[in-house]
């Protein structure tokens, strides 16, 4: 049973069994919601690149627009919906609002909805209110929400912080929470009753992304929601592969990594081949 389980209603516990694997507990979910303030960013000029993922995926975070039109509804992964926006990257982050009801969620057969929060940023209050609103509408419909404990320039990415993040989204009623990994990461998890998944953050070295996945699960978070550490790899079937041979298979780094380079390998063989075939 998932922390934080044990009052949940048949239907809540329902749906996020299709986010986090029964067998296991936890999941790798696919985040690929980052047009909706920062436009098509690298990886994900054409959504068609994200297609080979889905299948190594056990949930899609995505928003609605990209779902309706870029998304084959035929997908067995489950899908988490990002309801929280309005403003670009060019603007403060902070002053998002629920831009999606859940109504519309359950249209889209929606297993979860997610939204950002902006603790100790400038319209904090705000997105911690709209956060509780949010909770309020899903209990209704046993809709799961995730708590994005966003983070912005200025602030330090310590355990202290992002402790405080995590505890208050869990005391406003999130279901499971999404936060950034760092030292003594033990911590955060400990004053967390709801589980946590890691974000993968910017593109770093495939290595140390698959070190930091390994950290994390061994510190006690109950999966990943990454993006730019899969979908910006040279090798992102690989690396989606090897991030969940450590999720669900307990792999080491240095073993998930040789899952990435075979398949990175595999991949050049491939190309090659195809190049010979037009020939």
């Amino acid at each position: 049973m998932l922390t934080g389980g044990l009052n949940m209603d048949f239907g809540l516990k329902n749906r996020l069994s299709k986010i986090f694997n029964p067998r296991t507990g936890k999941t790798v979910m696919l985040a690929v919601d980052h047009g909706y303030f920062q436009g098509p960013t690298t990886g994900l000029r054409d959504m068609k690149n994200i297609i080979p993922l889905i299948p190594n995926a056990d949930c899609l975070f995505i928003t609605r627009g990209i779902l309706r039109s870029c998304i084959d509804p035929k997908i067995e992964t489950s899908v988490c919906l990002r309801v929280s926006g309005g403003p670009s990257i060019l603007g403060e982050l902070s002053n998002e609002d629920i831009i999606v009801s859940i109504e519309e969620a359950l249209r889209l057969n929606a297993s979860g909805v997610g939204m950002s929060i902006f603790v100790g940023a400038s319209n904090e209050d705000r997105t911690i209110s709209n956060l509780g609103r949010l909770v309020n509408e899903a209990e209704r419909y046993n809709m799961p929400v995730l708590a994005i404990t966003a983070v912005g320039k200025e602030m330090v990415r310590d355990a202290r912080y992002l402790g405080l993040a995590c505890r208050m989204a869990a005391e406003i009623g999130a279901h499971f929470v999404k936060t950034y990994y760092c030292d003594d990461f033990h911590k955060v998890v400990e004053g967390c009753p709801v589980p946590i998944v890691i974000a993968g953050g910017k593109k770093i070295p495939e290595m140390d992304a698959l070190v930091m996945t390994e950290n994390a699960i061994k510190a006690g978070a109950k999966g990943v929601d990454m993006g730019r550490n899969i979908f910006q790899s040279d090798s992102p079937i690989g690396m989606i592969k090897a991030v969940r041979a450590i999720v669900h298979k307990g792999a080491s780094a240095q073993e998930a990594f040789e899952i990435y380079q075979k398949s990175k390998k595999s991949s050049a063989v491939e190309t090659v081949e195809a190049g010979m075939e037009k020939v």
